[in-house]
């Protein structure tokens, strides 16, 4: 381990290159990252970094983000078939439908989501600023693409709105029951539960605390508690116990592992390194249309 971790170091100088891991990834691939964070973090990090190559240690819509934010700089993905179910979980004869049913919409499209999809959607969001970007928007109709539990979480703290939902999920969040939950605070009554907003309702009201990763590491790290149930991807709790090695943190269940993230091994980006390997390419008319709505979301999460 200590060498392939050695080599990387080195491939990193010699190809210029800066790797970017989230938090859902293998914990050994995101003790190597530089930077380490959520969609809407590693977004805004890709932008203006110094180095000519960009290795993204996490799925395809995040590679694809990162080149379109970054065309003139080499987009590296250690895996190509690391891809999000969700992402590509939205027609876009059903955003051409809903445009011409409601004159007043914003198509919504959370990050989490192809190109193609970005290419016709108004504005992107992660789960960490999608309240502040559509309390933002002056549209009052919403078409929320292309998670319909964030969307509807969303729905629920902006009344003001109307949002159209559309039939899409993360099939992890969405595996975490009420029951699970339940379970979990009787075994431990003492601790807190932190959830992610991409799970049902029925889930959500029993939070703690309903935050995005980041937020969910943010919170355990200053909260004064000591437990935590945690309600999300496990490879959270990389972060979670580094941040916080006093405090203890138990999984809501065992279904909460993401398995195109854990295809990003240490050898994967070495291999990318190595061998100039998963180069995201992106057409100029596709980054040009789906800019757009990335711009605009840093934009409007300022």
């Amino acid at each position: 381990m200590s060498t392939l971790v050695e080599e990387i170091k080195q491939l990193k100088k010699e190809k210029d290159a800066v790797i970017l891991a989230h938090y859902y990834v293998n914990d050994e691939v995101q003790e190597i990252a530089d930077y380490i964070g959520d969609s809407y973090y590693l977004a805004k990090v890709a932008v203006g970094l110094k180095e000519k190559t960009i290795v993204f240690a996490g799925v395809k819509f995040m590679g694809e983000s990162a080149k379109i934010l970054n065309p003139d700089k080499t987009v590296l993905m250690p895996d190509e078939k690391a891809d999000c179910p969700m992402a590509h979980m939205a027609e876009i004869e059903r955003i051409e439908e809903v445009r011409r049913e409601y004159d007043d919409v914003a198509v919504v499209c959370y990050i989490n989501s192809t190109t193609e999809l970005k290419m016709h959607s108004d504005v992107c969001v992660t789960s960490a600023n999608a309240m502040k970007i559509v309390k933002a928007l002056p549209n009052k109709n919403i078409f929320f693409i292309p998670d319909e539990n964030l969307g509807r979480y969303i729905a629920e703290k902006v009344p003001e709105k109307n949002f159209i939902f559309n039939d899409g999920y993360c099939h992890v969040h969405k595996a975490v029951t009420a029951d699970m939950i339940k379970r979990a605070k009787e075994s431990h009554p003492e601790a807190e539960v932190l959830i992610h907003p991409e799970c049902t309702l029925a889930v959500l009201e029993l939070a703690d605390f309903i935050g995005s990763t980041s937020g969910i590491i943010d919170y355990a790290t200053k909260s004064d508690k000591k437990e935590f149930i945690i309600s999300t991807e496990l490879g959270v709790l990389y972060q979670l116990k580094k941040n916080n090695p006093d405090k203890t943190f138990y999984a809501a269940g065992s279904v909460q592992i993401c398995p195109n993230m854990k295809k990003v091994t240490l050898e994967k980006v070495r291999n990318c390194l190595r061998d100039t390997t998963g180069v995201v390419e992106v057409s100029d008319e596709t980054r040009t249309r789906s800019l757009v709505p990335l711009q605009r979301m840093l934009e409007l999460a300022q």
